[in-house]
């Protein structure tokens, strides 16, 4: 399950390609390593039922964004404005960063 290597962030834009929010295009909020998934800001909600509790004594139904999966969306380059495919390059320093496949220019994070 955890095989692969993510190279999805937080604080990313996405772009949804699969599922109710084809299309759409947000930021990611959590990255789960362990199911490769990613919950991403308004994509995926559901209305979840709560308890009151002492935190929120009101109880009721709640908005929450759940999980997606990895291989649902692509990463947006914020220099061609597209969905894109990430490859890693590694500079002189020995630092690596990732880099826009379709324009070759570095993915700020």
């Amino acid at each position: 399950m955890g095989n692969t290597k993510i190279r999805i962030r937080k604080d990313d834009k996405v772009k949804i390609l699969t599922g109710k929010d084809k299309g759409k295009i947000s930021k990611v909020l959590k990255v789960i390593k362990k199911s490769n998934r990613v919950v991403v800001e308004n994509i995926n909600v559901v209305k979840v039922h709560q308890k009151p509790t002492q935190a929120s004594p009101q109880g009721g139904i709640v908005e929450k964004s759940m999980p997606v999966e990895i291989s649902n969306m692509m990463l947006m380059c914020n220099n061609c404005v597209k969905p894109t495919r990430i490859g890693v390059k590694e500079l002189e320093n020995g630092k690596r960063v990732r880099v826009c496949k379709k324009c070759n220019e570095q993915i700020d994070s």
